[in-house]
C-alpha cells in the first residue's frame, strides 16, 4: 500500500499549479455553501468522469473546507503519478492482500477531525453522460472501519460551455444526515437522488 507523505515544498508548488490551471482551462469554478460539523472529518463521495476530479476537490478543499486532503486511487495510478503521494492520494490494489489494510487505513483517517476523504464510490472513470452513480463494496468497508463519526458530503461535478469558449464548472454539494446505520443501497439512493436532482437543474439552465 502506498501512503501519503509529507513535502512542504511539492505541496505547495502543485496547490499553486493546480489553481492556476484551473483558472486556466475553465471560465468559472462555482460551488455552493453547506453547514458541516468543523469538528469533523468528511467523507466527500463525488461522481467520476474526468482527469481533473481529483484536482478540481483538492482545489475546492484548499479554498473552502480547508481540511487535511486525502483521496483514495488505484495504485498502478499512484506510482505511475508520483506526486499524487504529496497531495494526500495513497493508492489501493484490488483483489489483493493489501487491499483490507488500504480500506481500514481510509476508515481510521475519518475518526481524525482535520481530514478529509474523497472518494469515487464508482471505482473507475465513467461518462459525465451517465444517469446514475453506482457504488463498489469498499465504501461501506470504508464506513465500517471508522467510528462512524463524521459528515458526509455529496458532490456531484458538471460542466457545460453553453456561450463561452471553455467549460464552466460547477460543483453541487450536498450534507447529509445520514441514519444510525447506513447500508450500501441506502448510501447510494441518497447520493443518486443529489446527483439527478442536479443534472435536472443544470439541463434547465438557458443562455
Amino acid at each position: 500500500m502506498i501512503k501519503p507523505k509529507s513535502n512542504k515544498v511539492i505541496y505547495a508548488f502543485f496547490s499553486w499549479y493546480i489553481e492556476r490551471i484551473i483558472k486556466k482551462d475553465f471560465s468559472g469554478f462555482e460551488y455552493n455553501k453547506i453547514a458541516v460539523d468543523p469538528h469533523k472529518a468528511i467523507l466527500l463521495l463525488s461522481n467520476h468522469f474526468s482527469w481533473w476530479d481529483g484536482f478540481l476537490v483538492f482545489h475546492l478543499n484548499k479554498i473552502y473546507f480547508k481540511k487535511k486532503f486525502h483521496v483514495m486511487v488505484l495504485e498502478e495510478t499512484a506510482k505511475k503519478v508520483s506526486f499524487l503521494k504529496y497531495l494526500g492520494a495513497f493508492g489501493i490494489q484490488k483483489n489483493a492482500k493489501s487491499l483490507v489494510e488500504s480500506l481500514t487505513y481510509a476508515g481510521e483517517l475519518l475518526d481524525n477531525p482535520d481530514n478529509l476523504l474523497l472518494i469515487f464510490p464508482q471505482g473507475k472513470l465513467h461518462s459525465l453522460h451517465s444517469k446514475s452513480i453506482d457504488f463498489e463494496k469498499g465504501v461501506s468497508r470504508i464506513i465500517d472501519a471508522s467510528k462512524k463519526n463524521f459528515n458526509y458530503v455529496f458532490a456531484a461535478i458538471i460542466t457545460d460551455y453553453f456561450d463561452q469558449r471553455k467549460p464552466n464548472l460547477k460543483i453541487a454539494l450536498q450534507n447529509w444526515e445520514a441514519p444510525e446505520f447506513v447500508g450500501l443501497q441506502l448510501l447510494k439512493s441518497a447520493y443518486n437522488k443529489h446527483y439527478e436532482a442536479t443534472l435536472t437543474q443544470q439541463s434547465e439552465i438557458t443562455v
